[in-house]
């Protein structure tokens, strides 16, 4: 609940506790007792108080001395008040004061969290004023109202409850989708960046190629092809590249080495600091693979965030299914 909210129902409820104190002390008729029911008052009015204010800066939940306090009130304020009255004067308005009052206990306990004390306190009530005025006496001054009171504050703070909680999964899920948002758009941004570079170093040879008509050099064409490559991985694998790794990727395409890359989201959910490590651990096998042909692939796989696989090269004695590197890197750090 918040603070203003909080503070409306504190000055209503002390304010209620004010009229029904005051309407106890408007005798009509002398009371036979009067100290008894000045007593009865004082109980009332210092147990209000308390159950009202005690700790309401700083908690909703009443404690629980305080609502037992309440229901002990609840137990002595209507015999004091009915002792200190002739029999028939116990129905003047004054001397059923207590029915209300006692209803701003229970409402007092619901609105507080302390529900069991608070409904307690209302059994009391009935059980008292059915006992001293008579059920349907007691029904026609004021005890379906008290009880129709506290009814109402208790669907209160359950629908209450309820939206605090549906707005705080609300704003949970905004979050999760402005994360979420915020991460496509930088993903975005990162393909549009790769995908500038890749077309920046093989716009000059594309270039090349149309203006020659495809009749290029030795070197040129080699050149075409490492291009070409350098596209190509910028599309399909650009989570997996960095600088050491791309360098590491045309060195091996330089002496001959087919190399192929296929990213279906491995480092998916890995913290950058671990694809950092990731990458250079990949560029390092990468320089150290000595296979005529290396796969470089990563998937969803729950451990395994990168697979190298180096096999043999087509112009091999070998049986071209032979494989010659298999290197997995964790999504995780290896324990040890």
């Amino acid at each position: 609940m918040n603070r203003t909210v909080r503070s409306v129902a504190t000055s209503l409820a002390v304010g209620f506790a004010m009229y029904f104190v005051a309407r106890s002390i408007w005798w009509t008729v002398q009371p036979t007792a009067p100290v008894l029911m000045v007593l009865a008052i004082a109980v009332y009015l210092v147990v209000v108080l308390i159950a009202i204010l005690w700790d309401s800066a700083s908690s909703v939940r009443m404690p629980l001395w305080t609502a037992l306090l309440s229901l002990l009130a609840c137990l002595l304020v209507p015999p004091l008040v009915t002792l200190s009255l002739d029999v028939t004067a116990r129905t003047a308005p004054f001397a059923t004061w207590y029915i209300g009052g006692l209803g701003l206990f229970g409402i007092v306990c619901v609105v507080r969290r302390r529900f069991l004390i608070g409904w307690l306190t209302v059994a009391v009530l009935v059980a008292t004023s059915a006992g001293y005025l008579g059920f349907g006496v007691a029904l026609n001054l004021g005890l379906v109202g008290s009880i129709m009171w506290v009814v109402v504050a208790q669907l209160l703070v359950l629908f209450w409850d309820k939206a605090i909680r549906d707005t705080a999964r609300l704003a949970e899920i905004q979050q999760a989708v402005s994360a979420w948002h915020a991460t496509q758009l930088v993903r975005q941004r990162e393909r549009r960046l790769r995908t500038q570079f890749a077309l920046a170093v093989a716009g000059p040879v594309l270039s090349r190629v149309v203006a020659s008509r495809g009749s290029l050099t030795v070197d040129e064409r080699l050149e075409a092809r490492l291009a070409e490559g350098r596209l190509r991985d910028e599309l399909r694998g650009a989570d997996l590249l960095n600088d050491a790794v791309r360098d590491a990727i045309e060195d091996a395409r330089r002496r001959g080495v087919i190399v192929t890359v296929f990213d279906e989201g491995g480092l998916d959910g890995v913290e950058e600091h671990r694809r950092a490590e990731i990458r250079d651990e990949l560029a390092v096998v990468l320089r150290k693979a000595q296979a005529g042909r290396l796969i470089i692939r990563s998937s969803n796989d729950e451990r395994i965030a990168v697979t190298v696989v180096g096999r043999a090269s087509s112009g091999s004695s070998r049986d071209d299914d032979e494989v010659d590197l298999w290197h997995e890197i964790s999504r995780e750090v290896a324990a040890g």
